[in-house]
């Protein structure tokens, strides 16, 4: 089997803490990154306080193969990413030459300001990942991949950087309806079946709608194998149950 490539999604950003931008990326990432075959294990958000980032950098590309991070790589003051990305490296930062080819296909020599000129500054060392959206590009430093915060954009960029990446085995997956069971009908069952299926992953999902509860399991696995048997075991004991309450109701 595949070795597992692990990654992390640092999301940077006072205005992601203080509500007044909603995240949109988190679960695209972790869906994206899903079906290339790489384990999506963490996700922090932190503040624009270059400490912060650089603190959480270091931990964490230690920890996973890879390391996302969306925010604060555009033209105003705050946008400070790339210089703490080059202080978590120990390295130095300058324009690149490529990176401000890139932004006079969109901006006339004369409008390329001291503002905009931030955006093509670039940690020695690291690789640009560009983008079809706005052309600023983002930048890849050995397994730290810095993108935007606009979706667009990051999307953009997830494309460009992705052939550049080890993946793993994909996480195959399967959503089995418990309809109006109980979680606590279910719940010792569903344990025993897990415990059964070590290389499988099984949660309960419940959710409420149309004015009534109603629960979804899912099985996740890297081996099809096991995740066919374990969904097996999963339908018989809903079907069991779900064949005894009936008679309890009936009687």
């Amino acid at each position: 089997m595949s070795a597992t490539i692990t990654a992390a999604v640092l999301v940077i950003g006072d205005e992601i803490l203080s509500g007044r931008t909603k995240d949109k990326n988190i679960g695209y990432i972790a869906d994206y990154l899903m079906q290339i075959g790489i384990d999506l294990c963490e996700v922090r958000i932190v503040p624009d306080i270059e400490a912060e980032i650089v603190a959480s950098v270091n931990a964490l590309r230690a920890r996973y193969t890879y390391v996302f991070t969306t925010g604060g790589i555009g033209p105003t003051h705050d946008d400070i990413t790339a210089d703490s990305i080059a202080r978590a490296f120990g390295v130095g930062i300058s324009e690149h030459p490529r990176a401000i080819e890139l932004l006079l296909t969109r901006i006339r020599p004369e409008d390329l300001n001291e503002a905009r000129r931030r955006m093509a500054r670039i940690p020695h060392g690291a690789e640009l990942v560009e983008n079809r959206v706005s052309t600023a590009p983002g930048f890849m430093i050995d397994n730290v991949i810095v993108m935007a915060g606009v979706p667009s954009i990051m999307q953009a960029m997830l494309d460009n950087v992705t052939p550049r990446l080890q993946t793993g085995a994909k996480m195959l997956l399967e959503t089995i309806e418990a309809g109006q069971l109980p979680e606590g009908l279910y719940a010792a069952d569903l344990s025993a079946i897990a415990e059964k299926y070590p290389n499988a992953s099984i949660g309960s999902y419940p959710s409420f709608a149309t004015g009534a509860f109603r629960n979804q399991i899912v099985v996740r696995s890297k081996d099809r194998g096991v995740l066919d048997a374990a969904c097996a075991d999963v339908r018989a004991m809903l079907a069991r149950l779900t064949e005894a309450r009936a008679k309890t109701q009936r009687t």
